[in-house]
């Protein structure tokens, strides 16, 4: 059996309903629902937070600290991967969408990628 650990929610309960109700992303529920147990006293330990929710100690640990560093907005703070970065210039693709707007167009892929090394030396 774990032990009991004490966190202060600063939301109250009707503000948890409420976000809880209008969350769409199901980890965004997740975090929200242990917040709504917590603060209801449903809950007394993270073990069963964790039984509850499918999730391992670990993770409801991860997700109480985040809350107690930041707050709520950190809690469902979404980080997106950085991703590459893009291959052609913004001035290219400007460029390119006024092209494509004002001019006959292109016959193929192979003719944009052409356009694109001529008029503004960029190659995909």
């Amino acid at each position: 059996m774990s032990r009991r650990f004490k966190i202060a929610i600063a939301q109250s309960e009707e503000e948890l309903k409420k976000r809880l109700q209008t969350a769409r992303l199901g980890n965004q529920k997740e975090k929200l629902q242990m917040l709504w147990w917590l603060k209801t006293g449903q809950v007394k330990e993270q073990q069963q937070i964790g039984e509850r929710l499918g999730r391992d100690t670990s993770t409801v640990t991860r997700w109480l600290q985040k809350y107690r560093n930041g707050g709520i907005s950190s809690l469902l703070e979404i980080k997106k991967a950085p991703g590459a970065s893009r291959k052609i210039s913004d001035d290219a693709i400007a460029a390119l969408k006024h092209e494509l707007e004002t001019g006959e167009g292109f016959s193929s892929y192979g003719a944009i990628v052409e356009w694109l090394e001529k008029e503004h030396g960029q190659c995909i």
